[in-house]
């Protein structure tokens, strides 16, 4: 393992902000994990963590195959990690929405900017991302389509679904879009959490990347087969909505099997306790993201569900 300075940025009042690299093996650049873009994304940090520690053991036991390099890292903005900000701290910007960056432009420009230039050139790229509504999904396996993506390949993470995505003109500056363009075939890896750490999902997002890398014959590792993917395109989830602001009682987890008209949460007037909505299923399906806040707005979206469809 080698760890190496990926990106330097001054700064006036305090340390200078420095982004660290994790270089596993020597040749070709095979694979490059990426963890949090976004200070909040705690969970995306621990499983880079324990990747890290997984890869660095693979190395000693010499499991690093065929001339591959493995580059990880494990933090792209711990600087708003330090202060509790999601976004960059000082402008509120979004490095995931800054790539493929620009080095004479705003800070998180030129970060993208500075990150991308070492990283573009890699084969496979992996990204551990989150989602902009707090939640909880089932792990999974997200890509974009845009023109450039190989499919087959993210049957390989052994994750339960894929989740295919139609990029937005919002995703033109993320990671995972840049990479695409770049040549480079793109994943972004969702588990359960982002806040709080979930050890069970993030083992599982953990053993989806090494199973990847021995599947692509980049390491030699032991390890189950996982799930046979099922592929779900992003427009095709139902959305589920609050018909009425209040306190929120979540009665269902992502992965829970729903029948039509099951009572699947409840809204309670926030002063005299009573419950003033029931949510129902609207269709049979599997919960695939659950609203995890306290509070809930009207309208707001709750449950993505993955409808069952009958014969």
């Amino acid at each position: 393992m080698r760890k190496e300075l990926i990106y330097t940025l001054k700064a006036p009042f305090r340390e200078e902000f420095k982004i660290y690299g994790y270089r596993f093996g020597h040749g070709e650049p095979s694979a490059c994990v990426v963890g949090p873009t976004r200070g909040n994304e705690i969970q995306q940090l621990y499983v880079c963590s324990q990747l890290i520690h997984q890869l660095s053991i693979i190395e000693r036991n010499d499991n690093i195959l065929n001339q591959n390099e493995i580059m990880v890292i494990p933090s792209v903005n711990h600087f708003s990690v330090n202060v509790e900000e999601r976004f960059w701290g000082m402008d509120h910007t979004d490095i995931n929405r800054s790539f493929p960056g620009d080095p004479d432009g705003e800070t998180t420009q030129r970060i993208a900017a500075g990150i991308f230039e070492k990283i573009k050139n890699y084969s496979y790229g992996i990204q551990f991302a989150s989602f902009h509504t707090p939640g909880e999904f089932i792990p999974h396996v997200r890509m974009m389509e845009t023109g450039h993506e190989n499919a087959s390949l993210a049957d390989l993470f052994g994750l339960p679904f894929i989740l295919k995505r139609k990029p937005e003109p919002v995703d033109v500056g993320t990671l995972n879009y840049s990479w695409q363009i770049s040549g480079t075939n793109a994943f972004s890896v969702y588990t359960s959490a982002t806040d709080t750490i979930d050890e069970v999902s993030a083992d599982q997002a953990v053993s989806s990347v090494l199973r990847f890398f021995t599947r692509m014959g980049l390491i030699r590792y032991d390890c189950h087969n996982g799930y046979i993917a099922s592929t779900i395109e992003e427009h095709s989830l139902m959305p589920i909505r609050a018909d009425m602001a209040g306190i929120y009682r979540r009665l269902k987890s992502p992965g829970d099997e729903v029948r039509f008209g099951e009572v699947i949460g409840e809204v309670l007037d926030p002063y005299e306790g009573e419950v003033r909505s029931r949510i129902l299923a609207p269709s049979d399906g599997i919960i695939f993201f659950a609203h995890t806040k306290p509070l809930v707005t009207q309208n707001g979206v709750i449950y993505q569900l993955i409808r069952r469809m009958h014969k």
